[in-house]
């Protein structure tokens, strides 16, 4: 079996007296993407929130790589080896894409910030951190546009670029919120292209509204309306439970 890197047990979020996440478990393996599906206001992406420190748990437990994380913040949660993309792409536009890359492998540096000479150090001269960036750049498949301006690059690409800046940090674990959002056909191709790329390396939990997409990169899903799982289990299994076709994937999907 597959490494298993997170694991997740009941979690639960509540905003006064809504449950927006309510005893959710799920467990990331490596080399296999989990696909958590749902309509809108199902708790997907409040369910990503929780595993990325970005929200504290009301309750509930979470263990990356064999560390309890729960409530701990999304820069120590990240160090640990979790890397995320959020629905709306998350760049610097006047950057070039190989800045907007090394700008997060430095996040990994380990040089004391206060030591002055550490000030006076060109990023260029970082041996680490351009192998870091010219790594992640490459998996992202963006090599030949490394020089170009992010805010020119089309959607997709930049999308592409997010994940890049997420691998340059070097995750173990990815949680990609809708990356496909807002994609032509042939950039929809080019990232599910991608995540296959990466799915040996890493455990993935995608959370996205592509029903195509989903079903042809998922090995594991899970199906959250109002706050809850009511499926989980291989994609055959999700397809073929007539609860999820009656509360989410409709019959072309049967």
């Amino acid at each position: 079996m597959s490494d298993l890197l997170l694991c997740a047990r009941q979690l639960t979020k509540r905003f006064g007296g809504l449950a927006a996440v309510n005893g959710v478990s799920v467990d990331l393996f490596r080399d296999r993407i989990h696909a958590v599906i749902g309509p809108n206001g199902a708790g997907k992406s409040t369910l990503t929130n929780l595993l990325s420190g970005d929200l504290p748990p009301t309750s509930g437990q979470i263990t990356l790589n064999g560390t309890e994380i729960a409530g701990h913040s999304p820069e120590s949660i990240s160090r640990l080896g979790l890397g995320r993309s959020y629905q709306k792409t998350n760049i610097f536009p006047p950057f070039t894409v190989w800045d907007n890359v090394r700008l997060a492998a430095q996040s990994r540096e380990r040089h004391a910030p206060w030591n002055p000479l550490h000030w006076l150090t060109s990023a260029n001269a970082l041996a680490t951190v351009n192998q870091r960036c010219e790594r992640a750049i490459e998996l992202a498949g963006l090599a030949a546009r490394a020089r170009t301006v992010a805010g020119t690059i089309s959607h997709g690409e930049q999308r592409q670029l997010e994940i890049a800046m997420t691998l340059a940090t070097e995750p173990t674990v990815l949680l990609l919120d809708e990356p496909l959002a807002g994609m032509g056909q042939a950039e929809a191709e080019s990232m599910v292209a991608l995540l296959q790329r990466l799915k040996k390396d890493h455990a993935m939990m995608l959370v996205e509204h592509d029903m195509d997409a989903v079903f042809t990169l998922a090995d594991q899903l899970t199906v959250m309306v109002n706050g809850q799982v009511i499926a989980s289990g291989t994609p055959a299994e999700v397809r073929a439970d007539s609860g999820v076709q009656a509360a989410y994937l409709g019959e072309e999907h049967a």
